[in-house]
């Protein structure tokens, strides 16, 4: 089993983005976790194509885009077109879900649904053989900083049961909250991604936060 570290670029330094790419590029993290809000969705507003344009430009690593938008139908070719290798998209935003997953998997990216805190996995049945990620919220979603929700762990292992014999190369990835307290247990619970934002970009040295998450996932110790 991959385990995949994501450092969220939405808690990097923007007036250093730059360097916060190349750090990511020369950590052991595995993607950048790009989070688009659109102030509707989220009562938030990060960042759109100039941004995702110029990460792109400089990161050697995919892009793991998180859509917190209302239609993104909209908005997903030119997503991919900007960069994205994957689009996850909210099932809350999606009147027709099975189509917007269609049209990520046909814009040449890999498709994600992501639940809210409230949102049982449950409701994914119909679709999970078409999905390659699916993303549990373990806060709510359009801030940084939040304390992670503990029925994550509950969610994790309800996603693990209804993937088994139906999709099982299936990416589990967690968001919020996330960081070197609490990483084992995701793992023990099922979790194959981390998205980790705060976590990592407000430590001393946060190539070495990620150097330590990697160590926790593997030798599954926590602390």
């Amino acid at each position: 089993m991959k385990y995949i570290i994501a450092p969220s670029i939405l808690s990097a330094d923007f007036g250093n983005l730059q360097r916060d790419i190349e750090m990511i590029n020369q950590s052991e993290a595995d993607w950048f976790h790009v989070d688009v809000m659109d102030g509707i969705f989220v009562p938030n507003i990060s960042f759109g194509f100039p941004v995702m344009a110029a990460v792109k430009k400089h990161a050697t690593k995919p892009l793991d885009v998180h859509l917190m938008i209302v239609e993104p139908d909209k908005f997903i070719p030119e997503f991919a077109k900007a960069g994205a290798d994957r689009i996850t998209v909210h099932y809350e935003a999606c009147t027709h879900l099975h189509r917007t997953i269609q049209l990520i998997k046909a814009s040449g990216c890999k498709a994600g649904v992501a639940l809210n805190p409230h949102t049982p996995v449950t409701l994914l049945q119909d679709v999970i053989e078409d999905l390659d990620l699916v993303l549990i919220m373990s806060v709510n979603p359009g801030f940084g900083g939040q304390a992670f929700i503990h029925n994550t762990y509950k969610k994790i292992q309800d996603l693990k049961r209804l993937i088994q014999g139906v999709n099982e190369e299936l990416i589990i990835e967690v968001d919020g909250g996330v960081g070197l307290q609490n990483i084992a247990t995701l793992v023990s619970a099922g979790a194959n991604a981390f998205v980790a934002g705060n976590a990592i970009f407000a430590t001393d040295n946060p190539t070495e936060t990620i150097s330590k998450m990697k160590n926790l996932i593997t030798t599954g110790i926590s602390i």
